[in-house]
């Protein structure tokens, strides 16, 4: 399993963009990726991915296989 470090870390060399862990486990709910949810987290997400970075973090998500 791939940590969300190891996803920050290959946008960030790829991209030069820093993002955050709640839009990777925003973004993997939208493309069917299962996610526990955070124990802290109550209701809707607060800060959901911008769409602009969707596609980086699915690259990620292709680069490491995981869709």
């Amino acid at each position: 399993m791939v940590r969300y470090q190891e996803i920050k870390e290959y946008v960030k060399k790829n991209h030069n963009k820093n993002i955050k862990s709640g839009w990777i486990a925003h973004a993997k709910e939208i493309y069917g990726i299962p996610i526990k949810q955070a124990g802290n987290r109550k209701g809707d997400r607060k800060w959901p991915c911008p769409k602009k970075n969707l596609p980086l973090i699915k690259e990620a998500f292709e680069h490491f296989k995981m869709i």
